[in-house]
């Protein structure tokens, strides 16, 4: 059986909330220590490169092969 105050914390609870994002502010007690980037893959390159080490070797061995700019 649901009492007054189970009633009162229910009717307390909204069903959708706005928050304000432009007052949000940067975690302070998290170092950005590197920079990660996401990339999607096609279906066909993913069957062949299947861990991201396999990716930036790939790309690194490109990298290398590059003349200078």
């Amino acid at each position: 059986m649901k009492t007054t105050e189970d009633t009162e914390q229910i009717q307390d609870v909204l069903s959708e909330y706005h928050f304000d994002y432009s007052k949000a502010k940067p975690n302070r007690f998290v170092t950005q220590t590197e920079t990660r980037v996401t990339v999607t893959l096609d279906p066909d390159v993913a069957r062949i490169f299947t861990t991201s080490e396999a990716v930036n070797k790939v790309l690194r061995a490109i990298l290398a092969a590059l003349p200078n700019s």
